[in-house]
């Protein structure tokens, strides 16, 4: 008897629907895709009890006539792909034809379609088709109704996050498609409470504001440019918005959310020594490339793609994100409230609320249900209806950028650590210690990038003992140090004596230096040299600066805050910290309530 068995159809889509649906966003990313790709404008995702009992996807596509609506439940049934050379032209986001029978196999699911001429319901029951009705009256578009996910497969509902958990998850992937299709209208609705809306105004900005809130959107700077190959649009934040999780960072592939690993890394590294290496911008960038040039179809949930002629979309997007943020005027300004102008706005809003409730009867509790729901219609509009027109020009940012921080004039030192300056725009303080570390890291990076032959001899030369295993590994790198003008020689067992060095390390805190700089050599894996070069910059201009409670005075301070305008990134240490943080003459007034809003 053979042992080898061809699986019946029902087992066969539970086993692939472990592939195709994992979870309740799973459901919904292949619902909501498919309603993409039917020319949808308006898409409502409705869920309870954060959609493990019920997923509704509502859209007003094209919809389907009776022979599709019931044939779209069996395999590999698609619309999008007829021939071997499709599958190299991918344009649509689904296309393998498994999201529906898959998910049918694994749940109680509706089909509601009506497509400008018949109206058709079709109920399939854990992948068994049970009842088929014609010529409904429905609404244009297509209605899916998934309930009670996984109530034939009780191990994987064992293993449904709790609800919240799901809920964020398909809230993230939500906000996602949304910043992805401005101008498709989606609106996610979780036991009758609106989570998201967008308008649809195909305004990217105003959905970025959605999602992350007003103070971001005002935050962010526009992405474009293009080659033969690519061309890239969206926005990116200043560093001052950083997140903690690389969740900040949203990229597209001809409008096709992506999850790559090298273009995130491209990114950060863009950003590298304006935010700290723990931070993450956020940003969303859709990239357009013939599709020829890509690969989508490397795993089920299609998330991961292969990029052809990686190197000149790395070129180009990096160039773009370092060149706006060399244009930019990057210090943080703090924008402050008042503790009277906490109160009257507070008033103002519960106010706001109570006429809600009577115009919507929706049951708003707090300001914060507020915020997402009021604010985002009135406040946000007004700045990003405008946002775009306002945008500076290329000589404008030319002009700005000659001058990116006004002169600032030292008054005082805050605990030994903090400058005190001002200027006619307003006060503004200064961490001694991370503007000096700014400054001695260009300087520093720039003699290592001169390579010259300028070299300081030694009057009693430097002993240095190592272990035997840095030792070995010293000499194999010994050329390293030579390029940077050391002059070396062996002395005894493990141990070397440094005659020379470059000119430019500082007198005073000599052999310190020299033995870091030993360290980096010895502990650098895999030498690269510009990553060589930049942490030995770093680490110089760490332990070679002016410290917290090194009191200076006030000639010195006017001194250091002068160079550090003079430097090519002055809002920020290398390691990515503020060196500045500013008061603007406004808000000093409202703090102390010479200027109160109306």
């Amino acid at each position: 008897m053979s042992k080898v068995l061809v699986m019946d159809a029902d087992l066969a889509n539970k086993i692939a629907a472990g592939e195709v649906v994992e979870k309740v966003v799973s459901v919904v990313k292949e619902l909501v895709e498919n309603s993409i790709d039917a020319g949808s404008t308006e898409i409502k995702i409705e869920l309870i009890d954060s959609g493990v009992k019920e997923i509704c996807v509502t859209d007003n596509g094209i919809g389907m006539d009776e022979e599709d609506a019931v044939l779209c439940f069996s395999r590999h049934a698609t619309s999008k792909l007829k021939t071997l050379d499709d599958l190299f032209n991918i344009e649509s986001l689904g296309f393998r034809g498994e999201a529906l029978p898959s998910i049918a196999s694994v749940s109680n699911t509706i089909l509601q379609t009506y497509n400008g001429k018949t109206g058709t319901e079709v109920i399939v029951n854990g992948g068994k088709l049970e009842s088929i009705k014609k010529n409904l009256d429905l609404p244009q578009g297509t209605k899916i109704k998934v309930k009670n996910l996984f109530y034939n497969t009780p191990v994987r509902l064992k293993y449904l996050k709790n609800l919240y958990i799901e809920l964020a998850n398909v809230v993230e992937y939500v906000d996602k498609m949304a910043l992805s299709y401005p101008g498709i209208r989606f609106n996610l609705i979780n036991n009758g409470k609106s989570i998201l809306f967008t308008d649809g105004s195909n305004n990217l900005l105003k959905v970025i504001s959605r999602v992350y809130g007003v103070d971001v959107a005002r935050k962010m700077f526009t992405i474009h440019g293009t080659n033969g190959d690519y061309t890239i649009n969206g926005y990116a934040s200043y560093p001052e918005k950083a997140r903690s999780n690389r969740n900040s960072i949203t990229t597209f592939v001809n409008n096709r959310l992506i999850k790559n690993n090298e273009l995130n890394k491209i990114i950060t590294d863009a950003y590298h020594t304006y935010i700290p290496a723990s931070k993450y911008p956020i940003v969303v960038l859709n990239i357009e490339v013939d599709p020829i040039l890509i690969d989508i179809n490397i795993h089920p949930t299609k998330m991961d793609i292969k990029f052809s002629k990686m190197d000149t979309l790395k070129e180009l997007l990096s160039n773009i994100i370092i060149k706006e943020l060399e244009g930019k005027n990057l210090v943080p300004n703090i924008e402050s409230r008042t503790h009277v102008d906490k109160i009257e706005l507070a008033v103002k809003e519960n106010e706001k609320i109570e006429e809600i409730k009577e115009e919507t009867n929706n049951n708003y509790s707090s300001l914060e249900e507020l915020t997402l729901n009021f604010e985002v219609e009135e406040e946000q509009d007004d700045y990003l209806e405008n946002a775009l027109e306002n945008l500076k020009t290329p000589n404008e940012i030319e002009e700005e950028k000659k001058e990116r921080i006004k002169k600032m004039y030292p008054v005082g030192l805050v605990h030994g650590t903090y400058v005190i300056a001002e200027n006619e725009d307003g006060m503004y303080l200064i961490d001694q210690h991370a503007a000096a570390e700014r400054i001695n890291y260009e300087k520093y990076l720039k003699k290592l990038g001169t390579h010259d032959n300028h070299m300081q001899d030694l009057l009693i030369p430097l002993k240095i003992e190592l272990s035997t295993q840095e030792y070995i590994i010293l000499k194999e790198k010994i050329d390293k140090l030579i390029e940077l003008n050391f002059e070396i020689e062996d002395f005894g067992i493990n141990t070397i004596l440094v005659r020379s060095h470059p000119y430019w390390l500082p007198e005073y805190c000599l052999e310190e230096a020299i033995r870091k700089i030993i360290d980096i050599v010895i502990s650098e894996r895999e030498f690269d040299p510009y990553k060589f070069t930049e942490k030995v910059a770093i680490t110089l201009a760490c332990k070679m600066s002016i410290k917290a409670n090194d009191h200076q005075e006030l000639p010195a301070l006017e001194d250091l805050l002068e160079r550090l305008r003079n430097t090519e990134n002055p809002f920020t240490c290398p390691h990515g910290r503020p060196t500045i943080i500013a008061y603007s003459k406004y808000e000093l007034e409202k703090l102390f309530m010479r200027s109160m809003e109306k």
